[in-house]
């Protein structure tokens, strides 16, 4: 599972960020050796090196003296240029961009730079030069002008701070763009302690809006561990640095944000919420809308009917062509949403459908749609679902008039309608909203690791075992990212996608022939490429992979353990999974699947209706509870 990966990520490359703070608050002036100094200082010196190494044959240790340089301005530049950050260090040497906030805009192309791919070159004996060259004139001077203007006040810094630590966890600390293992961590602490110098210039130049003591205390704390820590990749207690420094440093930090009133308009803000008080929190970001056309309505008591009302039409087949199919027919509440059958029938009832049917279990925490990404939002999933003429074979006005043919449904959809600003006629978007919103409820619950990671419970050594394995030997994290476990990362505004060489079937006889993402976009990296779906709740879901090929967890790691398609033997150019076998031990096999179920989610048990509502049609009171098929 290591990241080489083909991305789709939604980022906004802002020059001018305008972050807002509160009114009549008076903005202090910079002082001589200010904060503002300090980054000009270092990023004028990584240039200067980028600029002498350039002129020679570059070496890997050089590269190497160069990337402990860069990270000494990470903290600002990931943040103020994400897009120009691409060319400074990019892990891809093609990405496939979808914006979320112009999200019917299609997939474009950005060409990375920088100083992984000038690594991986030099492993490969390629030439490094260009990768290198494209780096120097990646920030030109009135960019780096501009991000040290904004640096006079002090408004973005608690917004920095937050991406900082939300990669200290996920990017920093596993090799996500670092190729070389044996560097991750000596990187890694070079950057915790550089940090320190940008925490103290800051706090000089603003002090009335300084770091307060418990998070000098705990970043103090933090520090100790990680000079205490082998630089040895494979040793690193990755349970221990997020648990009892990372995720109390970011509870702190937006503490801050709250207590300043600081709001931002950095597009890399988008999705993260403020009031998340930990990073294993749910409400820690928003990838899709649960209400839909509902967002605007805050009432309980009218949100507790649309939920009633989208249980009853979850479970209700009125909406298939032929008034025997519902939501639940694949979607059964009972294995986590999902269906335990590697495809489901089509409508016709004869003929398997194409793909696994995916959990809908924390589905709100993707930003694209389907195992090919083909939606943006859950609303636009739900429509085609039912008017798929392989799945439920709907046609929304006769679904519409059937619908309202039943009085208590009629009822409560024209008390909804008249809530809904803007929509007071009832519409098909009525009935899916309230279908989502019902079923996305579903998805607030904590697991027993994120309770751990919170401190409110204790879990086994083997969990814990499991989860370094994961963030650490296996490389798993490098594609299925904290907190949801999914290929949402940091800042929290993208779905990635993966190619991994599934077979058709678990005897490996052949490749699977589904394109994937490549239907989407058609082009050569997305070949056969699929959304990384998020692991939570996994020992219910399967059978796992988009076709339902693998039964158990076993055989999914060992898919993995063995370096994925091509590891058993299939010739995939594209490929994104390391091809390099794991060497996993049973019992680390055995500590990774504990990790695995520790993030079973405290679901409680969900009741299936006792009825549904009768029709004027009389033909259509025969209808079953949840379908037929």
């Amino acid at each position: 599972m290591r990241k080489i990966i083909v991305l789709v990520s939604i980022i906004t490359s802002i020059f001018f960020i305008n972050v807002s703070f509160k009114k009549n608050t008076k903005v202090e002036k910079i002082q001589p050796n200010s904060y503002s100094e300090l980054y000009l200082n270092e990023i004028e010196n990584y240039s200067n090196k980028l600029k002498e190494y350039s002129s020679n044959e570059i070496s890997k240790d050089e590269i190497h003296l160069l990337r402990i340089e860069l990270k000494n301005i990470d903290f600002w530049l990931r943040y103020f240029e994400p897009i120009a950050y691409k060319k400074l260090n990019g892990p891809l040497p093609v990405e496939w961009e979808t914006e979320v906030f112009e999200k019917y805009e299609k997939p474009y192309k950005r060409i990375g730079a920088g100083l992984t791919l000038a690594e991986n070159a030099i492993d490969e004996n390629n030439n490094p030069d260009s990768l290198i060259n494209e780096s120097i004139n990646t920030l030109p001077k009135y960019q780096i002008d501009s991000i040290q203007q904004l640096l006079t006040s002090f408004h973005h810094f608690y917004f920095c701070n937050r991406l900082y630590l939300l990669n200290l966890a996920t990017i920093y600390s596993t090799g996500f763009e670092c190729p070389d293992t044996n560097r991750i961590i000596p990187e890694l602490k070079s950057m915790i302690k550089h940090s320190k110098k940008i925490y103290m210039t800051f706090d000089e130049s603003f002090p009335s809006y300084e770091l307060p003591s418990k998070y000098w205390n705990k970043y103090e704390s933090m520090i100790e561990f990680i000079e205490q820590s082998s630089d040895k990749f494979s040793d690193f207690d990755h349970y221990t640095f997020i648990k009892n420094y990372v995720n109390p440093l970011f509870e702190i930090n937006q503490n801050c944000i709250q207590k300043f009133g600081l709001t931002s308009k950095n597009m890399l803000d988008y999705s993260l919420n403020n009031n998340a008080s930990t990073i294993f929190s749910k409400q820690l970001y928003r990838a899709q809308s649960s209400k839909g056309i509902y967002s605007r309505i805050n009432d309980p008591e009218l949100l507790n009917q649309i939920k009633e009302l989208g249980k009853l039409l979850f479970y209700d087949p009125i909406l298939s062509g032929n008034n025997e199919r519902s939501c639940a027919s694949c979607h059964n509440p009972t294995t986590g949403f999902t269906k335990p059958i590697d495809k489901d029938l089509k409508f016709d009832k004869i003929h398997q459908l194409d793909r696994n049917t995916p959990s809908l279990l924390n589905s709100n925490f993707q930003q694209l749609i389907m195992h090919d990404g083909k939606h943006q939002n859950l609303n636009q999933q739900a429509k085609d679902v039912i008017t798929n003429h392989e799945e439920m074979n709907g046609k929304e006005d006769e679904i519409l008039k059937k619908i309202l043919s039943c009085k208590e449904y009629k009822k409560t959809l024209k008390i909804i309608a008249n809530k809904t600003p803007g929509y007071t006629k009832i519409t098909f978007e009525h009935i899916t909203s309230a279908i989502v919103f019902y079923y996305t409820s579903f998805s607030n619950y904590q697991s027993p690791f994120d309770d751990a990671m919170n401190n409110k419970i204790d879990v086994s050594l083997n969990v814990q075992k499991g989860f370094n394995l994961f963030m650490g030997k296996t490389a798993c994290a490098t594609c299925h990212f904290i907190p949801q476990f999914n290929g949402v990362k940091p800042p929290y505004t993208g779905s990635e996608f993966e190619v991994l060489g599934v077979p058709e079937t678990n005897k490996y006889e052949k490749l699977d022939n589904d394109k994937g993402r490549g239907i989407i976009n058609p082009v050569s990296e997305m070949l056969n490429a699929f959304r990384t779906n998020t692991i939570r709740n996994s020992s219910i879901t399967g059978p796992y992979m988009h076709n339902g090929c693998f039964n158990t967890l076993e055989e999914v790691i060992d898919f993995y353990n063995e370096g994925g398609g091509n590891g058993k033997g299939f010739t995939i150019d594209n490929q994104t999974l390391s091809s390099e076998k794991l060497n996993l031990k049973n019992s680390e096999i055995e500590d990774l699947i504990a990790f695995i179920k520790s993030l079973d989610e405290n679901v409680p048990k969900i009741t299936i209706p006792t009825y549904l509502p009768k029709s004027s049609n009389s033909k259509l009171n025969n209808r079953i509870i949840g379908g037929t098929y």
